[in-house]
């Protein structure tokens, strides 16, 4: 069973955190910076995974992010940027379209 806990956001809006395994809500679009954050850290990217708190991507953010946005956006080196964008953005941006298309 999941526990749900409300929480205000910093611009004055309420999010709906979902206690999950991972600490992290199942769909990337409601993840806050904290959650992609530490999806970053998980995945190996712990130097890189300060870059995506310093610019403030949410899960919202990172669902619309290109890939130019990672290569050139974030000013990470060239290689783990590539593996970030190929291997994790760009899947769960397909996989976020995939299950909210009818």
């Amino acid at each position: 069973m999941l526990s749900v806990d409300m929480e205000n956001k910093e611009n004055g809006s309420v999010g709906v955190k979902n206690s999950m395994e991972n600490g992290r809500p199942p769909d990337p679009a409601d993840w806050a910076v904290i959650d992609v954050v530490n999806y970053f850290r998980t995945a190996g990217f712990e130097e890189q995974a300060s870059a995506f708190q310093e610019q403030e991507i949410d899960g919202k953010s990172l669902l619309l992010m290109t890939r130019n946005d990672v290569l050139t956006g974030l000013q990470l080196k060239l290689g783990p940027a590539l593996k970030i964008y190929e291997y994790h953005v760009k899947p769960l941006q397909t996989k976020h379209l995939k299950n909210n298309s009818s």
